[in-house]
């Protein structure tokens, strides 16, 4: 059995939605995965969609197709749309603006009650911002904004999508919460 398993998992493309409030660094991260630097945004009207084939590592051979979606309120509703085929939800948050966290949990919240995402789809919150001092720790990130997850795999990271620390193996970690929810 573990040798089918690993056989259907090796040749899977996965798709990847990227979601989170307007400013919590979505597009940074996605950039910084593909270019592995810095690369200064704009705010994000629509969508991007990146593709990426993991040559090494825990998902060598795996396709990732990574929506990241705008996070501006006008946007939101669309966002639902996005997840009829999620293989991962990756939600990031600005750990320095503890105001709005209330405000993404009930994002999250309302992604979870009307988006009918399935509980076999993992949810990793990116704790993003954490080079700076008044950035907020993951477990109060994961208590404010994460409460209304219902039975998904839930993963918090904490992350810099300007240095990339906390990025360094990003696809191996999501291709195995894929593997571990299914």
């Amino acid at each position: 059995m573990g040798n089918l398993t690993t056989t259907i998992f090796r040749c899977r493309r996965h798709q990847v939605i990227v979601l989170g409030l307007d400013n919590s660094g979505k597009s940074t991260i996605v950039y910084q995965l593909k270019l592995k630097h810095f690369v200064q945004q704009a705010p994000t009207i629509g969508f991007n969609c990146e593709k990426f084939r993991i040559k090494n590592g825990a998902a060598k051979g795996q396709y990732f197709t990574v929506w990241d979606i705008g996070g501006q309120e006008k946007l939101r509703p669309l966002w639902k749309t996005y997840l009829r085929h999620a293989s991962v939800l990756v939600f990031v948050v600005d750990s320095t603006d503890q105001e709005r966290f209330d405000e993404a949990g009930v994002e999250i919240g309302s992604l979870m009650r009307f988006a009918n995402l399935p509980n076999n789809v993992p949810i990793v919150l990116l704790a993003n911002k954490q080079d700076l001092p008044e950035a907020k720790c993951c477990d109060l990130v994961r208590d404010t904004v994460a409460c209304n997850v219902g039975k998904h795999l839930l993963r918090v990271q904490p992350c810099c999508a300007i240095t990339g620390e906390g990025l360094d193996d990003f696809f191996g970690e999501l291709y195995q919460l894929i593997v571990e929810a299914k």
